[in-house]
């Protein structure tokens, strides 16, 4: 007897019709997506008369504009302060967050779900809502106009708690049995077992922490009237007034604040693939 092969359900010309079709909306999606930024970067390279003419690439491409912001004005002062921020919080907050996010995968307490529901249910609040306390408190503990008042209350996000613990719940028990009969402790199986296994999850959360607090405005404004504490978001928006803006500087400002991200992206996009691969939640 012999047997017939089953007929595709699509043939071979349906099949690279459908592929080049999805390269075409993804391409326009791609460009939609670099459009804007191909805008900045092209008014950054303009002189004013010019920012608002419709063409893409600057008749009289100059670098004033650049030059201006990086001499005329401190902005490598303010890239100085959004970097300790940002990096400051970023290390302060994985170093807690890892252990907090531990505690309440693996261990056992009385009010471990209670805890964990109530740092949960803060994804519910964002900061517009909590600012005029958090302003009281920040005050009253006479951080205003200081480095710990742009630090402290930035460290703790429960979407990184949540995402470790998650990520930790997904880790084999057996590799912590098998260091608890070798003798190892919470604090020696958190030091040496469980941070290793942690660094592509980490490093997703890195660059969301990092680039959350490089990006910054709505508290940095609210705490700090002092200039040499402003960071880069307050100084891009000193370049608007009540009733005109700079847009030249202020794009040239942004292309330069880009950057840094961008460099942090291109690092650490392998870490960043491997953390979507393995954090599944469980």
């Amino acid at each position: 007897m012999s047997s017939k092969r089953p007929q595709p359900f699509f043939s071979r010309s349906q099949v690279t019709l459908v592929r080049g079709l999805w390269m075409v909306v993804t391409a326009i999606l791609a460009f939609m997506t670099l459009f804007p930024l191909l805008w900045i970067v092209s008014i950054a390279f303009k002189p004013a008369a010019e920012s608002f003419s419709s063409n893409l690439i600057p008749q009289a491409p100059t670098l004033d504009n650049f030059i201006y912001v990086l001499t005329g004005v401190p902005f490598i002062r303010y890239m100085v302060n959004s970097f300790l921020v940002s990096a400051t919080v970023t290390v302060v907050a994985l170093f807690f967050h890892t252990m907090a996010g531990y505690a309440l995968a693996r261990l056992r307490f009385p009010g471990r779900e209670v805890m964990f529901l109530s740092i949960f249910s803060t994804f519910l609040v964002s900061l517009p809502v909590i600012i005029v306390p958090l302003f009281v408190i920040v005050k009253a503990m006479g951080m205003l106009n200081s480095y710990a008042g742009l630090i402290i209350p930035a460290i703790f996000n429960a979407f990184g708690i949540f995402l470790l613990r998650q990520y930790y719940l997904s880790l084999p028990k057996e590799i912590e049995e098998a260091a608890r009969i070798d003798g190892a402790g919470y604090w020696r199986i958190y030091w040496s077992v469980i941070l290793p296994l942690s660094r592509p999850i980490m490093s997703a959360l890195a660059i969301l922490f990092f680039l959350a607090n490089w990006n910054s405005f709505l508290w940095p404004l609210t705490i700090t009237s002092d200039p040499d504490l402003w960071v880069v978001q307050l100084g891009i928006a000193n370049f608007k007034s009540q009733y005109s803006a700079s847009w030249n500087y202020m794009m040239a400002a942004s292309t330069i604040v880009a950057i840094p991200t961008l460099i942090l992206f291109v690092i650490f996009q392998r870490q960043i693939m491997d953390s979507l691969k393995t954090s599944g939640l469980k």
